[in-house]
């Protein structure tokens, strides 16, 4: 059976994580798959004096119920305890909320408030391996190195990209796929965001392992783009 990946791309208001759980689970429902990808902190917006989420935070209620009607997995973008830029997983068939990967590597804002997360992570659903990552790492080749060595059948990451870096966001996702030889997720944000990210690239795209690109959203917020991985 295929395991179903969306790449979604929400409306974004800064700091209103009710307002922003409450678009994820709209697309949660839209796009009826068995995991879907959000960008990087798509919970708070690209905020970096946001407060952390909590994985108990009675806000994220609309998303986790939309999980738990559809038995989706989301991966959702959210600063978290340490603090780090970190990934919340909404487990609808396990009904949980749970934190599953820190962002390894910060841009040069980020390290005034964050701290780098300890190591990659894999995170098995339905027997496919994907690794996980945050913007950032998508351009540094030591972390799909590193993640890969784990074994893995995916690559997939939420991000934050300007609308003029939509070729780099491209480059990276066609290299890891071929490089690695893995199915690679980018859930990138559309539209404004905060902390001067009025113009964001959108065009969320999934990658088969020989590089080509099988799906790919739109520029505009409130879209997705859906697979099925083998």
């Amino acid at each position: 059976m295929l395991l179903t990946v969306a790449v979604a791309q929400p409306v974004c208001v800064p700091y209103d994580v009710a307002a922003n759980a409450a678009a994820h689970a709209a697309l949660v429902r839209a796009a009826g798959a068995r995991v879907v990808v959000f960008p990087e902190l798509s919970l708070t917006g690209y905020e970096l004096d946001a407060p952390v989420v909590p994985e108990d935070d009675p806000a994220l209620a609309p998303l986790v119920a939309a999980c738990r009607e559809t038995g989706t997995l989301a991966l959702a973008g959210a600063p978290v305890a340490g603090p780090h830029i970190g990934i919340l997983a909404v487990d609808g068939v396990a009904g949980t909320v749970s934190v599953v990967y820190r962002k390894l590597y910060l841009g040069s804002s980020e390290q005034h408030r964050f701290r780098p997360g300890p190591e990659p992570v894999v995170l098995t659903v339905d027997g496919r391996r994907l690794g996980l990552a945050v913007c950032k790492d998508t351009g540094v080749p030591e972390h799909q190195a590193r993640t890969a060595a784990l074994g893995i059948d995916g690559y997939v990451a939420g991000t934050l990209m300007f609308a003029d870096e939509t070729a780099e966001q491209d480059e990276r996702g066609t290299r890891i796929a071929t490089e690695h030889g893995v199915w690679v997720a980018f859930a990138s944000f559309a539209g404004p965001t905060g902390d001067g990210y009025a113009d964001t690239a959108g065009r969320s795209t999934i990658w088969a392992p020989d590089g080509a690109a099988i799906a790919r959203a739109g520029v505009e917020p409130g879209g997705f783009a859906l697979a099925g991985l083998p």
